[in-house]
């Protein structure tokens, strides 16, 4: 089991310095999912809900969380983001329920991981969706944010299972 090296030899919590670490491409790949009604779907694929294109507002707000992740979580490194992709899937769940799953794909090159920009990014991305379109659908349920794959650094590639 690996221990947590985000805290110091009191106690408290720290930012672990990676001025030693090799500097490396680095991606991750976070997705999460937004259950909703399917005539909320229709109306978001149509492009008819009333505060405007809901996946274009949703794709700046994936950037733009990224850019901002290390104000969001206290010990998370500010990096320089090379790319950052958004993508949109769609899909039935169950009887009258549809879903758009956001996947983002975020890389950069430094001594630190960009998983935590990936998985904000998707946060924000489903919030926003949420966001558009709760005067017409309260119901709806963000779930299953999670990291998908990342690569680079020591530890190299990592891919979720199932």
């Amino acid at each position: 089991m690996k221990t947590l090296t985000h805290f110091n030899e009191k106690g408290r919590a720290r930012m672990v310095d990676v001025s030693e670490k090799a500097s490396t491409a680095r991606t991750a790949v976070a997705q999460g999912t937004i259950r909703m009604n399917a005539e909320t779907l229709s109306l978001i694929r149509k492009g008819r809900i009333k505060k405007g294109d809901v996946l274009a507002i949703a794709d700046c707000a994936a950037v733009m969380a990224a850019k901002k992740t290390p104000d969001l979580i206290p010990m998370c490194h500010p990096i320089q983001i090379s790319g950052i992709d958004v993508d949109f899937g769609f899909g039935k769940t169950v009887k009258n329920s549809s879903s758009i799953t956001v996947t983002v794909t975020a890389r950069c090159v430094g001594p630190t991981g960009i998983e935590m920009e990936a998985l904000t990014a998707v946060s924000a991305a489903l919030l926003t969706v949420y966001d558009m379109c709760k005067s017409i659908d309260r119901g709806m349920t963000i779930e299953k944010i999670r990291l998908v794959e990342k690569s680079g650094g020591k530890s190299g590639l990592w891919k979720r299972q199932g």
